[in-house]
């Protein structure tokens, strides 16, 4: 190519970009409707898909829930009453759940008796305890499982935090609680222990996941020990998130989940399966 040719083509390409770019500079000038907003944040102008938002009266407690209606939205003094119902229904403190799972234990055993904790998972039992105490929060109670394992991981955590009540709540008890996606072919229970385990472990979280109420002043530390699929399902619930997704957690033994649970009706997960305070020699699974 001649250097006329050259010249010639460089001179077309740069008028063809003058045009695209004043066409371009014209029409965004005529069309500030259609401009396209530049956000700080890809969350600012974010909308979450249905099943991602947050359901705040998830345990039935949101005060709006617990007050009456207003029937006339246009009576002043009805909707100071209604303001000041709501106010006292609001509450002030946290509950925070720590979630305990039993130590390690007798796989071969016939019956619950004989599913005792080996020696392991009495080391481990220790260790979480000897945690526990090291975090000097003001727990009010263990609350255990009624099996086997669970009863005895839960005596031997008690031992270092003396001071605590130990209850016993069969609705902690292991089971199936929802089958689980993806589903896994070694194991497969009926559907009939879904339908039985899934409605027990449904009333243990109810039971034991709720904000606190108007009068609960100080937050609260409560330690519950069972097992693995309850604790897994547990967490799911709280933070919302499909409960089938339960067997993709993994908990070690003896190890520690931390739900915390606000005034708001928010939750979070502090810790899940930690089992940081243990050597490498006591941690299976």
């Amino acid at each position: 190519m001649g250097a006329w040719s050259r010249f010639m083509s460089k001179k077309f390409v740069t008028a063809t970009a003058i045009g695209i770019g004043g066409v371009a500079g014209y029409w965004f000038s005529t069309n500030p409707s259609e401009r396209h907003t530049v956000f700080n944040s890809f969350t600012t102008n974010y909308e979450p898909s249905a099943c991602a938002r947050w359901d705040f009266n998830w345990d039935h407690r949101e005060p709006s829930s617990l007050v009456k209606p207003l029937k006339e939205s246009n009576n002043p003094d009805a909707d100071k009453d209604y303001k000041n119902a709501m106010e006292k229904k609001k509450g002030r403190a946290t509950r925070h759940l720590i979630l305990v799972r039993h130590g390690q234990y007798n796989l071969e055993g016939e019956t619950d008796a004989e599913c005792i904790l080996t020696e392991l998972g009495r080391k481990q039992a220790s260790a979480t305890g000897e945690r526990l105490k090291s975090l000097a929060l003001p727990y009010d109670v263990i609350v255990r499982s009624t099996m086997a394992r669970a009863q005895e991981t839960g005596k031997i955590v008690g031992r270092s935090l003396p001071d605590l009540q130990l209850k016993d709540c069969c609705l902690l008890e292991e089971g199936a609680p929802i089958p689980p996606e993806p589903p896994v072919g070694h194991w497969r229970p009926e559907a009939s222990q879904f339908f039985q385990d899934g409605a027990r472990i449904e009333s243990a979280f109810r039971k034991y996941f709720y904000r606190a109420d108007a009068t609960q002043k100080e937050d609260s530390y409560t330690i519950i020990v069972c097992h693995a699929n309850v604790i897994r399902y547990f967490v799911c619930r709280a933070l919302q998130v499909p409960a089938e997704a339960w067997l993709r957690i993994s908990l070690g033994h003896a190890s520690i989940s931390w739900v915390s649970i606000y005034p708001n009706g928010r939750v979070s997960l502090r810790t899940l399966g930690d089992c940081g305070h243990m050597p490498k020699e006591l941690l299976t699974r």
